[in-house]
């Protein structure tokens, strides 16, 4: 897979990342602000070949969004690049866990969301989204959300 290994500061850090839909649609954009934080974090980690990962729903979700075919098949064809993800049963059942888990303490998440933190937790991924209901799951959860600075 990646290297997950975190360095003495002045070395460069890669690490292995799961990139949530809102990161990417936002990078994707041509009209993106250039200050968005995730997209810069993101801009750095294809900077240092850092290993992005991804998963079935998220490129789902972004083909959603495109409507030409030209541009549908330019993202399938880029994103065919990166190591995909695919939960079995054992992820789901632990995203049920964590659902029920955030629900306790009185966060509502959704089924997607649970299975992505999963994905990331069971796969020692650090997590990077525009989200913040992450940063609530991340609370109860060791979900790793990736920022810098």
């Amino acid at each position: 897979m990646g290297c997950d290994l975190r360095l003495q500061e002045g070395s460069i850090t890669k690490v292995n990342v799961l990139v949530d839909t809102s990161v990417w649609s936002l990078a994707l954009r041509r009209d993106a602000p250039p200050d968005i934080r995730e997209t810069q974090i993101l801009a750095r980690c294809l900077e240092r070949q850092d290993v992005l990962f991804s998963t079935g729903i998220i490129v789902q979700e972004l083909l959603q969004g495109f409507r030409g075919p030209k541009q549908r098949e330019r993202l399938i064809e880029h994103f065919s690049a990166l190591p995909l993800i695919v939960p079995d049963l054992t992820d789901h059942i632990e995203a049920a866990t964590i659902q029920t888990t955030c629900r306790r303490k009185g966060i509502q998440i959704t089924t997607i969301d649970a299975l992505l933190t999963q994905l990331a937790i069971g796969h020692d991924l650090e997590f990077l989204t525009t989200d913040r209901d992450f940063t609530l799951i991340a609370r109860h959860v060791p979900l790793r959300i990736l920022a810098e600075g």
